[in-house]
């Protein structure tokens, strides 16, 4: 009989570029001041978690998130390639105007939000997709029945809502995903990682107090047009 396997999803905490609004894609960006402080708290809220492994994308600012957390809980965390953030090729480290400007087309067919498109040298929504959830597919059954604690990125997080809700991959994003923010879902069968239970998503309780966080808000960028 397959056997339930419980993960706690983070996006990793603030950086630099998610306060400039930049694609930060495979780019190895550091945690600011504010992710930092993002990830203490964050390793705060996990004590008394019955988790037994860390997974993180092997990304330095997911690696500086899962940090705290691996100290406040005892354990080591192993680093996943597959975890990493959708490859965004030529316009990673570009903020949208810039990308509007240098790669103009591009930039229009991105606004489509369309499964198949992907910017120039980069990953599209289906691939993307593919990788997170073969990804979760293998960690899975490598750690079945266990409680897992998995840093990664802002767009994995939206395949795994979208997977979850069964929304597809066309269209801009259509749930809140905060930096450090604490997500749980659950895998009743490894063999089926597409079939994902949301139990809890997007609570920055441990954040409370802090400066509000910089909104990646996909369809603002349809009102620009």
């Amino acid at each position: 009989m397959p056997i339930t396997t419980d993960l706690i999803l983070i996006r990793h905490g603030e950086t630099d570029w998610n306060r400039e609004l930049r694609f930060q894609g495979h780019i190895d960006v550091p945690l600011n001041d504010m992710g930092h402080e993002q990830a203490r708290r964050l390793g705060l809220r996990l004590a008394g978690e019955p988790v037994q492994q860390i997974v993180s994308s092997d990304l330095l600012r997911a690696q500086q998130t899962a940090t705290p957390a691996a100290r406040q809980l005892g354990l080591e965390f192993l680093t996943s390639v597959g975890l990493r953030e959708q490859h965004f090729g030529v316009v990673e480290g570009m903020r949208a105007d810039e990308i509007r400007e240098a790669h103009p087309r591009a930039w229009e067919d991105w606004l489509e939000f369309r499964e198949d498109h992907a910017m120039p040298e980069g990953e599209s929504a289906r691939q993307f997709h593919a990788r997170i959830i073969g990804a979760l597919g293998r960690i899975a059954t490598e750690y079945e029945g266990q409680h897992l604690l998995v840093v990664t990125h802002g767009g994995v997080l939206d395949m795994v809502w979208r997977t979850a809700r069964g929304l597809g991959l066309n269209g801009p994003r259509q749930s809140e995903i905060p930096n450090a923010g604490f997500n749980r879902i659950r895998i009743a069968d490894a063999a089926q990682p597409d079939r994902i239970e949301v139990v809890e998503w997007a609570d920055t309780r441990h954040l409370a107090d802090l400066p509000p966080q910089p909104t990646y808000d996909q369809s603002r960028h349809l009102k620009n047009r």
